[in-house]
């Protein structure tokens, strides 16, 4: 499980198997959120995450999609 970057207890990471669309998890506490990255950082799915939560993790991954992009793709290959 690659981790692209950590902040503020949020984990964004990718599974070893991943597939496109280009996509980034990212934990907290005990919840989990994936974002798509394609189009900006659009929220695909979610689970045991407040929606504040939600908020700081697209705002970061915002802030980093380059380095997400490029991660997934030095993953990926």
């Amino acid at each position: 499980m690659p981790i692209v970057f950590e902040k503020d207890g949020f984990r964004f990471f990718f599974y070893s198997n991943e597939h496109r669309p280009i996509h980034v998890h990212v934990r907290h506490g005990d919840g989990e959120a994936v974002f798509e990255m394609e189009a900006g950082a659009d929220l695909r799915e979610s689970q045991n995450m407040k929606v504040s939560e939600l908020s700081k993790a697209q705002r970061l991954a915002r802030a980093h999609r380059t380095l997400i992009v490029e991660k997934w793709y030095e993953h990926q290959g």
